[in-house]
C-alpha cells in the first residue's frame, strides 16, 4: 500500500509527512517539523504530488463530465405504501389555537388539562366506535404535552402507542393503536 518515501498525511489529524519504514501494519513517517511519528496504516492516506498540477488537470476527462451534465436524472422520492383497503387514520391536532379561539387569559395548566381532556373525549370515543388507529398531533415543544399524552394511554389496558410516522409527521405526532376485544 505505502512505499518509503510516499508522501502521506494523517486521518484524523493535521499531521503531514514522508514514509520512512513499514514495519508489520505500522507505518513510521518523518513529519515536516522533521519528528519521526509511527501509526497505522489505516489511519494514514497517501498524498498526490501536487507540483505537477498541470498533469493532474490533464487526467480530468472534460467530455465525460459534460455528458453527465446533460442526461437528467431521475428524480427519486419514497411514498408513503398502503394496502389498498387501508383507510387514513383520523388525526387530531391538539394544538391550543386549534382548540380554542381565544387562550390568551389562560395558564399552561388550564391549557394542558383541556388538551388532555380533548385527548381522552377522542380516545374513548375511538374505543366505543371501535377505530382501530388515531394520530394526535402535538408539537414537539419541550415535551410536556407529549409527556401528558404517555401518561393519559399508559392508564388503558388496550392501547399501544408509537412516535408517528417521520416522513409524514416529523417529531410532533404520536399514533394509538387500539387492540379490540372480540365480543
Amino acid at each position: 500500500m505505502f512505499i518509503k518515501g510516499d508522501k502521506v498525511s494523517v486521518l484524523d489529524e493535521a499531521i503531514n509527512g514522508v514514509v520512512i519504514s513499514l514495519n508489520d501494519g505500522k507505518v513510521t513517517i518523518e513529519i515536516e517539523d522533521g519528528f519521526m511519528m509511527t501509526f497505522f496504516v489505516n489511519e494514514l492516506i497517501k498524498v498526490n504530488n501536487s507540483n505537477n498540477l498541470m498533469d493532474s488537470i490533464k487526467s480530468i476527462n472534460v467530455h465525460s463530465i459534460a455528458k453527465e451534465k446533460e442526461i437528467p436524472k431521475a428524480r427519486s422520492f419514497v411514498k408513503e405504501k398502503k394496502d389498498k383497503h387501508e383507510i387514513s387514520a383520523p388525526e387530531f391536532d391538539l394544538h391550543i389555537e386549534k382548540l380554542v379561539k381565544n387562550y390568551k387569559g389562560m395558564s399552561n395548566y388550564d391549557i394542558l388539562t383541556l388538551q388532555s381532556e380533548t385527548a381522552k373525549r377522542h380516545i374513548d370515543f375511538a374505543i366505543r366506535n371501535r377505530i382501530p388507529k388515531i394520530v394526535f398531533i402535538h408539537g414537539v415543544g419541550e415535551g410536556v404535552l407529549k409527556s401528558e399524552l404517555d401518561f393519559l394511554m399508559g392508564r388503558y389496558e388496550n392501547i399501544v402507542f408509537q412516535d408517528a410516522n417521520y416522513q409524514k409527521y416529523g417529531l410532533g405526532a404520536t399514533e394509538v393503536f387500539f387492540k379490540q376485544n372480540s365480543k
